[in-house]
């Protein structure tokens, strides 16, 4: 039976005899092949935070499948995204993040404006072909949805916010948008994308797995795991007060009852996943590197009560250290996890009710993986 089949059979039951999904989703190259094409070519996925490129000419990277596209503050203030290979001998052009007045190739010096029309070729004048106004760099598809750069390689993809209204009605009052990104990091882990996506859908780990940080300020008990919807899951914690960064600031007058200490993880599908609390966030964007790496984006800030606290240093400070515990916590047991998924006697256990996310996501994927979403 081929993995695609597999996961289908998985999925087929009600969620009360749910199970992981099977290993060879997670080792297989040929399943990973069905992800690049019917998952990651297709939805959108995110470059990170709009505040983290204010002015023109600020930039960064990443690939799609193998696509290597920049994202850009374009001179008009919008942000555009294009493909970052060079359109004389296919250079890449940027590398990592950070400023330009112009995009220049590394190779032959071919220069491009920020709107990605080709500004200058040198030594072209003999070639009777070559027409500088008729090449520039292709147009990727790019929305600023609440303070996240999404991109798609998907022209016929719906609008970001269509797919994710109904995230507006669960957690609009939080004001996600005006959070400020404090750190971007990148990492690369040896597991599987899909591992890695799980355990952050599920807190079910927390007081074993993160015992050491977190895991004592949560209550199983207290955890709510309702149903996902088609574009994303969701969950949330009741906190305690023993983490002041997790509560609400006392100047944040918008938040109250419950609310005010709150915790919800976001997975907004295939590859977002977000830690939104009344006091910070926290975000990891992931890429498959092959079924047993996945390359991560990892970032997080403050909420603006805190950004604007006289002390916010010490807060950060404190938020940075809190997030590179948890963040080392989280490498150990999802690598761990990714070796035990590579054994002749791996099977794919029961489900408790507090991972009914990680149902919903392989729902989700079968569903793509067969065409019908």
């Amino acid at each position: 039976m081929n993995p695609m089949q597999e996961l289908s059979d998985n999925v087929a039951v009600p969620f009360e005899q749910a199970r992981a999904m099977p290993p060879s989703v997670y080792t297989s190259t040929e399943f990973l092949e069905q992800e690049l094409d019917k998952v990651f070519r297709q939805d959108w996925l995110c470059a990170g935070r709009s505040s983290s490129l204010p002015n023109p000419g600020d930039y960064t990277t990443m690939e799609i499948a193998g696509e290597p596209i920049m994202v850009l503050r374009d001179r008009d203030g919008s942000l555009r995204a294009q493909s970052n290979v060079c359109r004389h001998r296919m250079s890449t052009l940027l590398e990592g993040r950070g400023t330009v007045k112009s995009i220049v190739c590394p190779y032959h010096a071919w220069t491009y404006n920020l709107d990605g029309s080709l500004r200058g070729a040198p030594a072209m004048m003999h070639n009777t072909a070559f027409c500088k106004s008729e090449i520039s760099l292709p147009t990727i598809r790019c929305e600023d949805w609440k303070g996240w750069i999404m991109v798609t390689l998907n022209l016929d993809a719906a609008p970001v916010g269509e797919g994710l209204a109904e995230v507006d009605a669960l957690i609009g009052h939080y004001g996600m948008e005006n959070y400020v990104e404090s750190f971007c990091e990148t990492h690369r882990w040896n597991t599987n994308w899909k591992v890695l996506a799980e355990n952050f859908m599920e807190s079910y780990h927390l007081p074993v797995c993160h015992a050491g940080t977190i895991g004592g300020t949560v209550d199983l008990e207290k955890m709510t795991c309702p149903e996902g919807r088609p574009a994303f899951n969701y969950h949330w914690i009741l906190k305690d007060n023993t983490m002041p960064l997790t509560l609400a600031h006392p100047n944040n007058t918008h938040l109250v009852g419950e609310d005010r200490n709150k915790t919800y993880l976001l997975s907004i599908y295939p590859a977002l996943l977000i830690t939104l609390t009344p006091g910070y966030f926290w975000y990891l964007s992931l890429q498959p590197d092959g079924p047993d790496h996945v390359n991560i984006l990892f970032g997080g800030g403050l909420a603006p009560e805190f950004r604007d606290d006289p002390e916010s240093a010490t807060h950060f400070k404190a938020l940075k250290t809190l997030l590179d515990e948890v963040n080392n916590e989280d490498r150990g047991c999802t690598e761990k996890v990714y070796r035990g998924l590579c054994a002749n006697s791996a099977e794919p256990g029961l489900l408790s009710h507090l991972e009914r996310p990680n149902f919903d996501f392989a729902r989700y994927l079968n569903a793509k993986i067969q065409g019908e979403g």
